[in-house]
């Protein structure tokens, strides 16, 4: 099964700590930006949402959960490389792989995981 997302990285772009200074370091500002318009529910009605809590990434399907953590020195100083980085970890740990296209994300995953 695959999920698209459509994210505005434009407007997300205007969160970067080069513009907009949120006093993290890793864009926790961008983050929540990229990752408002994941919450949804599925065709075959589990819920799907990524959240930001501190400086962990969740993405849940269902009742399964996957973390990752936004990680400066590991992935850094880029903060989109660092998000990237996170989401796919977070990701992988829920069992779904990650693609990323301009202005869209794909997770794909099996559909009775």
């Amino acid at each position: 099964m695959r999920v698209t997302i459509a994210v505005d990285e434009n407007a997300a772009e205007a969160y970067l700590p080069e513009v907009k200074s949120d006093g993290s370091g890793v864009g926790i500002n961008y983050a929540d930006q990229i990752l408002k318009p994941f919450k949804q529910t599925l065709p075959d009605g589990r819920k799907f949402l990524a959240k930001r809590r501190g400086l962990k990434i969740t993405i849940t399907i269902g009742d399964k959960s996957g973390e990752a953590i936004l990680r400066r020195l590991d992935h850094g100083p880029d903060v989109k490389n660092m998000f990237r980085k996170a989401l796919e970890e977070a990701a992988r740990n829920v069992g779904a792989a990650i693609i990323f296209e301009p202005n869209t994300i794909h997770l794909d995953f099996e559909a009775g995981f």
